[in-house]
């Protein structure tokens, strides 16, 4: 199996991104520079953290007319795995391969701390080494991680259970107190209606090594690592 790291001018969180996947993981991971046409053969594409072309138009705006982009939109629609963490979320919505938009965080401030995320789905790629209702201890680092979708939309969310982690309290209770962004239904983190792209804005990378002090993160790639190989494993 192989794993493709995108990085775009202003990408930061791709050698974190990296490290995980081939030092941690031990898996074959290259960079996947924004400017190529193709994704080397790779079965994973994760679209790292950070802030691409600046953030400057609005985050992701500019990322999505990238020339890697096409490439990553046809590995989607051919059902290849497709993960965006923070930066990567917002390029993915930006893209149209997610749903939603990020407005400013509702205390108009960057937030940089540990938040608890609840596993709603246990029965997909992403999370699949995880329990339902799980909590993980992960850091997040944005200024734009407000995801905001209207009522109709985010019923339509839930009702097709494309919410995949909810901010939450430490006794798991998605309570107003423990969004620290004011996401509409305390959402961290969504997949699309095929299950095969999904996105948060907390880093999983960040919290993947008990040195960090927290090594939940690493679930999310322990679970891409176990489908992937589900994948691949001959009939």
């Amino acid at each position: 199996m192989k794993f493709g790291v995108t990085v775009f001018p202003g990408t930061n969180s791709d050698h974190d991104t990296y490290h995980v996947l081939a030092d941690v993981m031990g898996q074959e991971t290259v960079y996947l520079w924004h400017q190529e046409r193709d994704l080397r053969s790779c079965d994973v594409v994760i679209l790292a953290g950070g802030f691409a072309y600046g953030d400057y138009l609005r985050c992701g705006a500019i990322a999505k007319f990238s020339p890697i982009m096409k490439a990553v939109q046809r590995h989607a629609e051919s059902g290849g795995i497709v993960l965006g963490i923070c930066n990567g979320m917002q390029i993915l919505q930006e893209a149209g391969m997610l749903p939603g938009t990020m407005l400013r965080n509702t205390n108009l401030k960057f937030i940089c701390e540990h938040v608890y995320c609840r596993v709603e789905r246990t029965d997909t790629p992403f999370t699949s080494a995880c329990r339902e209702g799980q909590l993980l201890r992960m850091p997040i680092a944005h200024n734009e991680g407000n995801f905001f979708v209207t009522d109709d939309e985010l019923a339509e969310l839930e009702a097709n259970r494309q919410v995949l982690f909810r901010y939450t309290d430490a006794n798991g209770e998605a309570t107003e107190a423990a969004n620290p962004n004011g996401s509409a239904g305390n959402i961290a983190g969504i997949l699309n209606k095929e299950g095969n792209v999904m996105a948060l804005m907390p880093h999983p990378e960040r919290a993947a090594e008990q040195v960090l002090e927290s090594a939940d993160g690493r679930l999310i790639f322990q679970s891409l690592v176990d489908s992937l190989a589900g994948r691949l494993r001959p009939a």
